[in-house]
């Protein structure tokens, strides 16, 4: 099958590609910032932007099946109308693009912050409303371009949606923002942590079922793809404990974690770094819904989850032996 791949460079990215291609499809990516890792696997490259549709007219000729997953994941440290012309307009011109070549169909990446995840006490599924009102730039955009991408839906181009909540996993050459994190736990780069968690899956579970979609997937729909939740401390602690490792990681109170933002800020503008965290962050972090259900997808993908520590294990081996630490 003829498939095309946006954000093919990115953690998902490069392990679907990679998946793809040892199963013999013919892929062809779109390459916005390249990698190594890219560079090695027998792909086609269009060199190009969702930003400028004609490099998109490119990638979609006589292509079957389009993953989109190229965004842009800010926790806010970028402008507004940076995300929102990525994710939303991007996202506008790649469907323009795919309806124009024919294209069959859309498997669209998203997030679970792309729904509203109150109440919390209440199972959380397919069914919330989307965060289109979130005062969080990122999730309003996710939210705003599945609603518009859901509208496309037709007998001749089919969509589906995949939400995954917090991805770790192997292959992480950016690395991630979650790679960041566990690199910065196992090299002892944090001088704390704060209370409230999110809900992990491995990024080799969100390929397996993003590839099922194309057969299985039905047009117009959108699955949760959920792992386990776990608090920041226990996270780290299981990832210190796979990389045998002796240490503890104090717990600080949010409060002063929010008192340490303009300076981290500050200090990520000087050596030109991310902050550690920010703002947003913390909000995501303190306000995510740990009853998150992927029963959908289970039955009608196929999706399966292993172990978060098989994950980290996993994970803290692959950025071990590719050099991160």
């Amino acid at each position: 099958m003829k498939i095309a791949v946006t954000g093919a460079s990115g953690h998902v990215g490069i392990n679907l590609v990679k998946k793809l291609v040892q199963l013999g499809h013919d892929v062809r990516v779109l390459v916005f910032n390249g990698t190594k890792l890219l560079e090695e696997l027998e792909v086609e490259k269009i060199k190009g932007d969702l930003r400028i549709i004609e490099s998109l007219f490119s990638l979609c000729e006589g292509v079957e099946v389009v993953f989109h997953l190229a965004a842009l994941i800010s926790i806010g440290n970028d402008s507004e109308k940076t995300v929102y012309s990525t994710n939303v307009d991007g996202t506008k011109n790649l469907v323009t693009a795919a309806k124009k070549a024919g294209v069959k169909k859309l498997i669209h990446f998203s997030s679970i912050h792309a729904l509203i995840h109150e109440p919390f006490d209440i199972e959380m599924d397919e069914s919330r409303a989307i965060a289109v009102n979130s005062n969080i730039t990122y999730e309003r955009t996710k939210a705003i371009a599945d609603q518009w991408v859901l509208q496309q839906q037709s007998n001749d181009f089919d969509i589906v949606i995949m939400n995954p909540t917090s991805i770790i996993g192997p292959e992480d050459n950016g690395p991630s923002l979650m790679g960041e994190f566990i690199c910065m736990v196992y090299q002892g780069r944090l001088p704390g942590i704060v209370s409230g968690g999110y809900d992990w899956v491995d990024v080799r579970d969100i390929v397996d079922a993003s590839i099922a979609a194309i057969d299985k997937g039905r047009g117009g729909e959108r699955y949760l793809l959920s792992g386990s939740w776990l608090s920041i401390k226990d996270f780290a602690d299981i990832l210190i404990s796979v990389s045998n490792k002796k240490r503890k990681i104090p717990v600080l109170p949010l409060w002063l974690a929010r008192i340490g933002i303009p300076f981290l800020h500050i200090y990520a503008k000087v050596t030109n770094t991310k902050p550690i965290y920010t703002r947003e962050s913390l909000s995501i972090l303190q306000s995510g819904n740990r009853l998150i259900s992927s029963n959908k997808a289970q039955i009608e993908l196929g999706f399966n989850t292993r172990p978060l520590k098989e994950t980290l294990s996993d994970t803290y081996l692959w950025f071990k032996e590719n050099n991160y630490f």
